[in-house]
């Protein structure tokens, strides 16, 4: 299957949106660990529709205009992967869950570390939030586009995240 692709600049660095077909199947952080997300062979498409609504849509949430994202959404993963997933999207904006509490709400409270690993594996980072997911102590914990990068997505949300900064005291 071939997937297509843009680039768009943020404030949390360049990201790459990926579509298969008219849904969006990933986006990918500019010091993304190769295997972390595995698609198939991609092509560039400056003109794709859903990549070029993608990319509105982000910029919009970037300059603090849009707090839900109108996309479709193509996870390919495992069943509780996906599952995780989907728990990712029901955390309203500005908010944040530990990984217990997704694991509790998907029927697995034991599987905490599995929650974690699934989290780490998003491939539609940001839309699908995985950066409201935080440490039970209230620590930011592990982020695939960096703490940093974790701490600003919170503060832009005007949530539990740290002002700019301060992003050290939380690690």
């Amino acid at each position: 299957m071939a997937y297509t692709f843009i680039t768009l600049p943020s404030p949390v660095g360049e990201l790459k949106l990926v579509a298969n077909g008219a849904r969006l199947a990933a986006i990918l952080w500019e010091n993304d660990k190769p295997d972390r997300v595995r698609l198939g062979p991609m092509s560039e498409a400056p003109e794709h529709p859903l990549l070029r609504d993608t990319a509105r849509q982000l910029e919009e949430y970037f300059a603090g205009t849009r707090q839900a994202f109108e996309l479709e959404l193509d996870f390919a993963g495992t069943a509780f992967q996906k599952k995780v997933w989907a728990a990712l999207l029901t955390i309203p904006f500005g908010e944040t869950r530990t990984y217990s509490e997704i694991a509790v709400q998907i029927g697995h409270p034991a599987a905490v570390r599995a929650v974690g690993a699934a989290n780490g594996r998003n491939p539609i980072s940001i839309i699908a939030p995985c950066h409201r997911v935080i440490g039970a102590s209230g620590k930011l914990t592990g982020f695939a586009g960096g703490l940093e990068a974790k701490a600003h997505l919170l503060t832009l949300e005007g949530g539990n995240g740290p002002r700019v900064g301060e992003t050290a005291d939380l690690f």
